[in-house]
């Protein structure tokens, strides 16, 4: 099953990694039920007003994903409760059912250490940001740096495999490495790596579970605001 985190030629698959410090890669964390559920979500959260729109960039770029946000919307560089760089209309609530898969997947990730991981014992998200990624769409190295804490960032992965880059705290040069997401993986980064760079240097089409009927690549990134 592609949801279980098996590539063309693997016999063993793949196991738990844990690439950086505070960085837990978990494959195939989401069943194909909860994927097909999530993605059934996704189109809802799609429709307008307030939905799925592609982000221009200050420098007047489009970006290649498109994308919508619950709980606060996100714009360049910033959080607002209305689709400010769009429609205009208001932000669609945190859905509960993110919220509580956020917190199981910091508590998988860190266990018993989630003490020692800022913002993750605590851990209370709410937002979410779905970008879908058609064939051909990538996105550059970034830091996410809008919310006011540096709770964890919890990624779910849904539909195509990706190339993601993980790079570091200063820079979007080296050193980075270089991860394969496919469907129903789960990273979280936190800790000393909450504000690294990072990225999809490329999604690889017709690698989606095609039970799940879907072109192209979903991820919902789940944070904590810090936001009144």
């Amino acid at each position: 099953m592609r949801g279980g985190g098996v590539f063309a030629g693997e016999l063993f698959g793949r196991g738990r990694e844990e690439p950086a410090d505070g960085v837990v890669l978990v494959p195939g964390w989401l069943g194909a039920g909860e994927q097909r559920e999530l993605v059934a979500a996704c189109r809802e959260w799609a429709r307008p007003p307030a939905g799925m729109r592609s982000v221009v960039l200050p420098g007047g770029g489009a970006m290649s994903v498109r994308t919508v946000s619950l709980g606060w919307h996100w714009y360049p560089y910033g959080y607002a409760r209305t689709v400010v760089d769009g429609d205009g209309g208001p932000v669609k609530p945190f859905p509960a059912v993110l919220g509580g898969l956020a917190r199981l997947a910091v508590a998988e990730a860190y266990g018993e250490r989630a003490g020692e991981v800022a913002g993750a014992a605590g851990f209370a998200p709410d937002i979410a940001v779905v970008n879908h990624y058609p064939h051909g769409a990538r996105m550059g190295l970034h830091q996410d740096r809008e919310e006011r804490v540096n709770a964890p960032v919890v990624s779910l992965s849904l539909g195509d495999e990706c190339v993601f880059r993980l790079g570091n705290t200063e820079t979007r040069t080296r050193p980075w490495t270089d991860l394969r997401l496919c469907g129903g993986d789960l990273l979280v980064f936190g800790g000393e790596s909450r504000f690294a760079y990072h990225g999809v240097v490329r999604t690889l089409p017709g690698t989606a579970d095609p039970e799940l009927g879907l072109t192209g690549r979903l991820n919902i990134t789940v944070r904590q605001s810090g936001l009144a």
